[in-house]
């Protein structure tokens, strides 16, 4: 493997201490082990582009638009409240067990979500694959903090951006082509391969990485009342305005028992601290102010980001009508600016060892395609949504990993643990606002559906037969609608007539929905981007040389 080298490096963390020895690995093992890196965020991301895509045909086929955001939400759930575990047990274990372990179960969870046949196995495997997907997500961002000093990590954040947004052009264009073509249950097998190759270049070439935090017993409780707490809170955010009323008694039960556990998981994780433990999620992190500030800047930046895409291919396929395939297609500008912009962002950050007004640059021009994504409405063309989404895209594009970057160069002795601890509460606030928006989705689609219908379509056409378009997820059944329009074509030449107009009063009430959560966007990139000026900067550590 060739010997090893120490770099002495001036520490900027919480405990303050003067010096840092990082560990410089070789060529080769900086290589291969960033080449199994490169294939695990590619494993992660192309799963979700995949699905995005191919999640309208999926809910027409089985019957679940009343539990559309779940399929998301139960895998962010699980990913979301293993992320810090899994971050924790990496630095008293090491990388290489933890991030193996996580692949596995990865594959397993995506073999059988290809299974499903009903809704709530698709909602149960994604669960299980969101478990493994915790561990991509944490350590991946990890691994690259341990090879390499903050500035060197500016270059690599071009190259992850490259991955992510290859698999956001090519994740859509397969996920759309076999949903279309051959079968939506076929886009979860796609990820055995590049899971297994992975799998194969991580066991046999990773060095074994280990973070120097002493081994100490794992912290069953914190992790038990972490995800006690988190649990009923996510749920209360799925359920509230869809499932039960936002004021009804289990909404309010679910936040009051979700709040008080989590206080009491605080209180849990600062005494343990306290007496020389090794906390979960330890509450000390935030007492530096770059992490405090950087974990809200993520939160509510990404709660913005997530929501708007996912409900992108929704509002192309189910408002502008158009197919998987092209919506697959209609996302590929998005991506190509994200690529541009991260690779941008990257070059600058090594150059400059600066990273302040790039975050900066990148939340006003993400602001500025949520804006563009408000103005959607009925009648938008391909042309609006694709320049709405370049921009966002663009904006996107720069502050991909930067924050990660960021904290890590703050906290270089927490690694693990300040890297799980941010992607955490960005999961934390992407499941958050999913559930949130198919609250609104559901709460706003019928009566704005109701109010848009034609007096005389009222008046001619059986309460029975409206009684079926309360469901929009027919737009995106092709063999539902070739039903209605054989029914409605038994009602004369006016019939065809009538059931374009009940379309067209379906497309509102969805639009309405879709709106209201691409206000809420706006709104929080607009927090995001205040907050943002408060951010302390501190040099980059570390040189741009190659060892």
């Amino acid at each position: 493997m060739g010997q090893r080298s120490t770099l002495t490096e001036p520490r900027d963390d919480v405990t303050n201490s003067a010096q840092l020895v990082m560990p410089l690995y070789t060529n080769r093992e900086k290589v291969v082990t960033m080449i199994g890196i490169l294939l695990v965020m590619l494993l992660a991301s192309l799963d979700s582009t995949i699905v995005s895509t191919a999640m309208p045909r999926i809910i027409a086929d089985l019957q679940g638009f009343d539990r559309y955001a779940w399929v998301s939400t139960a895998y962010m759930l699980t990913s979301t409240i293993a992320v810090p575990i899994y971050g924790k047990l990496s630095d008293q274990i090491g990388r290489k067990p933890i991030l193996i372990f996580g692949i596995v179960l990865f594959l397993v969870g995506s073999a059988l979500s290809g299974l499903s046949q009903t809704m709530n196995q698709m909602i149960g495997f994604r669960a299980l694959q969101g478990l493994g997907a915790g561990s991509l997500m944490s350590l991946a961002p990890t691994v690259v903090g341990d090879l390499f000093t903050p500035r060197e990590r500016g270059k690599w954040q071009g190259v992850t951006g490259g991955v992510f947004g290859i698999s956001s052009i090519v994740g859509p264009l397969i996920g759309g082509w076999l949903t279309e073509y051959a079968s939506w249950h076929g886009i979860f097998y796609v990820n055995i391969p590049i899971g297994l190759i992975a799998l194969l270049v991580l066991i046999f070439t990773m060095p074994a990485i280990q973070s120097g935090v002493a081994r100490s017993g794992v912290d069953y409780r914190g992790a038990a009342l972490l995800i006690i707490g988190t649990l009923p809170l996510l749920l209360a955010f799925s359920w509230g305005g869809s499932q039960y009323p936002w004021f009804s008694l289990p909404i309010i039960g679910l936040l009051v028992f979700a709040v008080a556990v989590l206080v009491g998981f605080i209180f849990y994780e600062s005494r343990l601290a306290g007496h020389g433990g090794e906390p979960i999620l330890a509450p000390g992190l935030f007492k530096n102010r770059i992490f405090a500030i950087s974990t809200i800047i993520t939160t509510v930046t990404s709660m913005a980001l997530y929501g708007s895409v996912f409900f992108i291919p929704l509002f192309v396929q189910g408002v502008i009508g158009q197919s998987a395939t092209n919506s697959g297609l209609l996302m590929t500008p998005m991506m190509l600016a994200s690529v541009v912009t991260s690779i941008l962002a990257g070059q600058l950050v090594s150059r400059l060892g600066k990273y302040k007004w790039i975050a900066i640059t990148g939340l006003v021009v993400s602001l500025g395609g949520e804006a563009l994504l408000v103005l959607l409405n009925a009648g938008a063309n391909e042309g609006q949504v694709t320049l709405a989404m370049i921009v966002l895209g663009a904006g996107l594009g720069f502050g991909m990993s930067l924050y990660t970057l960021i904290v890590q160069n703050a906290m270089p002795r927490r690694i693990g643990q300040a890297t799980s601890a941010l992607i955490f509460f960005r999961s934390i606030g992407g499941t958050l606002i999913l559930g949130l928006m198919g609250s609104i989705l559901n709460a706003a689609y019928l009566p704005a559906f109701q109010q848009a219908l034609p007096t005389t379509i009222r008046q001619k056409v059986p309460d029975q037969v409206l009684r079926s378009f309360n469901d929009p997820q027919i737009l995106l059944a092709p063999d539902t609608m070739a039903k209605l329009q054989a029914q409605f074509a038994s009602y004369g030449a006016q019939g065809p007539v009538m059931l374009q107009q009940i379309i067209e009063a379906m497309r509102v009430g969805l639009v309405q929905g879709i709106h209201e959560g691409f206000v809420i966007g706006l709104i929080l990139m607009a927090l995001g981007l205040l907050i943002v000026f408060f951010l302390p900067e501190i040099p980059l550590r570390g040189s741009t040389r190659n060892k």
